[in-house]
């Protein structure tokens, strides 16, 4: 073999063994690839397995103190039971300084009224030096046109001025009407509850009835779920209250004794109270509810009223002859004031107190209803028997301030919440503190109640949010016996508060088992609509040079109730004068005027509505239309809030602004609108059911 094949093998044999060496790195690059493959996929199941078993160990955390959850409310539950006596004894006792109401009312507030609009600083106003080339004429027509230019910007702040000041001065005449009258009734109140304590010291059973009855509705002490329910008489003779008290059912003890979870068939398993325990327990509470009352009522008698009172106490159930409802005496009890001044509450066994101390008798098997023949009952003593939170509905107008209080923070508590009315002095505004236990809507509400017949000002829902803000509380709700005006909800909208009106209420208080009617006449024999209703002023402006009509449609739905009810350019006014057009004056291009009270019966919207004056811009559309607002205004002409309107589209010559829509309760929110309509007004107004020739 030749040298020059022995070096051609030579490079042959190499580059097989490069090729050799490629194909083992490839191959051994394979391998290791896959062995990635399969480390990365063990890592990743043992992640997985991790990651579930972590969440089963979460979800079994999680169920676990749900568990235990329960079982601690359920203790809790049985604890305040056990202790009910002796909180309650701890409870301030009720005096007749609670019945009184603080001569205090809101301070005049004008705001942005108060402060005097500037004058134009005539320095300002003149004109610039001239040098040694400007012409005598030339200086003195600078100073002539400076001068003009002053004396018309004085004029229009002068015209300004006036106008605010007039505005002021209107306001304060409302708002010195309004304290008089807010002064007038509770000065009003007072007399009465002076002429109630007089009555009482007089030892008249009218007077007594209800100021007891006031002294048993304002206890703190009773937990949620017990009823308060009372019919009673007073004896002035023998100086005795005689009253029927309602007394909680069986289930106020809770059947379940505690709550566990068992992971393996992933449920919650309830261990049943022993029924011993829960029949003892039961009457306990009874006989301890009964004392409570007893204490609750010696305790608020600082002017020597009673000498005895003789209770009874009774559930509501179903008689098993007649199928009817009917009350069922469970305890009964005549307590000299003398004997039960000399029992410590705080440690008696509320059994025995009740059997033994004071001769009552208890039913021993009250789970099973099995009565006890009550004592003297309020029929027995003659005159009027005045019950309280029996079937027949309370007028809310004439409920005693206090027990209505007391009606509202039942009403919270029966809505899920814990509910106390405060104390008269240093209330800080807030009658009722509530707390919502709701882990994501819930906190803290302060409650504030105005038993008004008229409509409630926008003031007191500014008060409210300064409340709200001052207390630290989540959120704030203003409940009336009357109704709020647009003023009110426009201040309300996009804040924590909630506004509920009259009618709201009672639906409210049927909607949770509670009892209130709003009476229809007011205590002068006329009714609500007999009261001239307050106007509001709606001023509409907008940025752009489009000249715009502006309208309102009264309707039910989506319907007008009659061309009549169209109010435009060619008809300014309703039938009924509800709604009124008005030129517009600055800052308002456009304005309307409405007496939202005054509206017809069958309405429940008003809608206001934009178009393109033909005549003024035949070829324009709504593109200009920015910058849309309605500033609503008292009748004073103070803003009261502003209403954002969507802004117009190319193309579009009529826009919906928006609607104001009637609430259940009869207050009237405003709903932003913004539909277009490229067919003008022509074609806005026959969506609302107006034919046009």
């Amino acid at each position: 073999m030749s040298r020059r094949s022995h070096g051609l093998m030579a490079v042959w044999a190499e580059a097989q063994r490069q090729q050799q060496r490629r194909e083992e790195a490839q191959r051994r690059a394979y391998v290791q690839h896959q062995r990635d493959q399969e480390r990365q996929a063990r890592d990743a199941e043992r992640a997985m397995a991790r990651m579930h078993r972590e969440r089963q160990a979460a979800y079994r955390q999680q169920r676990e103190a749900d568990a235990r959850r329960r079982t601690e409310e359920l203790d809790a539950r049985v604890a305040a039971l056990t202790g009910l006596l002796a909180d309650g004894c701890r409870a301030p006792a009720f005096t007749a300084s609670a019945l009184l109401r603080p001569e205090r009312i809101e301070e005049f507030a004008p705001g942005a009224l108060a402060t005097p609009l500037p004058m134009p600083d005539p320095a300002r106003y003149q004109a610039p030096p001239g040098g040694w080339h400007v012409g005598a004429a030339r200086r003195d027509r600078a100073q002539e046109e400076a001068r003009a230019r002053y004396e018309q910007d004085w004029y229009a702040a002068q015209a300004a001025e006036s106008q605010r000041q007039a505005q002021l001065a209107a306001y304060r005449q409302q708002y010195d009407q309004w304290a008089a009258g807010a002064l007038a009734e509770i000065r009003q109140h007072n007399s009465g509850i002076e002429e109630l304590l007089s009555g009482l010291r007089n030892g008249d059973a009218e007077a007594a009835v209800e100021y007891f009855s006031a002294a048993l509705y304002s206890s703190t002490a009773w937990p949620e779920g017990f009823p308060r329910q009372i019919a009673a008489a007073y004896d002035p003779t023998a100086r005795q209250l005689v009253l029927d008290w309602e007394l909680p059912g069986y289930d106020i003890v809770p059947e379940t004794k505690s709550v566990r979870y068992m992971p393996t068939a992933d449920q919650e398993k309830e261990t049943a109270r022993p029924a011993a325990q829960r029949r003892a327990l039961y009457r306990d509470v009874l006989a301890q509810s009964v004392l409570l009352v007893l204490r609750d009522l010696f305790a608020a008698d600082t002017f020597g009223t009673l000498e005895s009172v003789a209770l009874n106490g009774f559930v509501d159930d179903v008689d098993p002859v007649t199928g009817r409802p009917a009350q069922v005496c469970l305890a009964t009890v005549m307590a000299p004031r003398s004997a039960f001044d000399a029992f410590h509450l705080e440690q008696v066994g509320a059994v025995e107190c009740l059997t033994e101390g004071l001769r009552g008798q208890l039913a021993a098997r009250p789970d099973q209803r099995t009565a006890v023949r009550p004592g003297r009952l309020p029929g027995d003593v003659g005159g009027g028997v005045v019950s309280h939170g029996s079937e027949s509905e309370p007028d809310l107008y004439e409920m005693d301030p206090i027990a209505f209080e007391n009606l509202i923070a039942e009403l919270f508590r029966a809505m899920g919440m814990q509910a106390v009315t405060t104390q008269r002095s240093g209330d800080g505004g807030v009658d009722v503190d509530a707390l919502d236990p709701d882990p994501i809507r819930g906190g803290k509400i302060v409650v504030q109640v105005k038993r008004y017949r008229n409509t409630v000002p926008p003031t007191a829902v500014r008060d409210l949010y300064g409340t709200v803000q001052s207390e630290g509380a989540n959120k704030g709700v203003l409940v009336t016996t009357s109704r709020f005006g647009p003023g009110a909800h426009t201040f309300a909208n996009g804040k924590p508060l909630s506004l509920i009106a009259g009618p709201e209420l009672v639906d409210l208080l049927g909607r949770y088992g509670l009892r209130g009617r709003l009476g229809a006449a007011a205590p002068n024999g006329s009714t609500a609509a007999d009261e001239a209703p307050d106007h509001n002023i709606l001023g509409m402006n907008w940025s752009g040079e489009v000249a715009l009509d502006v309208c309102a449609l009264v309707c039910k739905g989506t319907t007008v109730l009659s061309d009549d009810h169209f109010v435009f350019y060619n008809n300014p006014c309703t039938p009924d004068g509800s709604v009124r057009m008005l030129p517009g004056f600055a800052p308002d291009r456009a304005a309307m005027q409405v007496r939202f009270e005054a509206l017809p019966a069958d309405a429940d919207r008003l809608v206001l509505v934009a178009a393109i004056d033909p005549q003024v811009n035949p070829d324009a559309d709504l593109a200009g239309f920015t910058d849309a607002r309605i500033r609503l205004l008292d009748a004073s002409g103070e803003e009261l809030g502003q209403l954002e309107v969507s802004d117009g589209r190319r193309g579009e010559t009529a826009l919906v602004l928006g609607s104001f829509r009637q609430r259940a309760g009869g207050d009237w929110d405003f709903v932003i609108g913004g539909k277009g309509f490229s067919g003008g007004l022509e074609a806005l107004v026959q969506e609302y059911g107006i034919e046009v020739a």
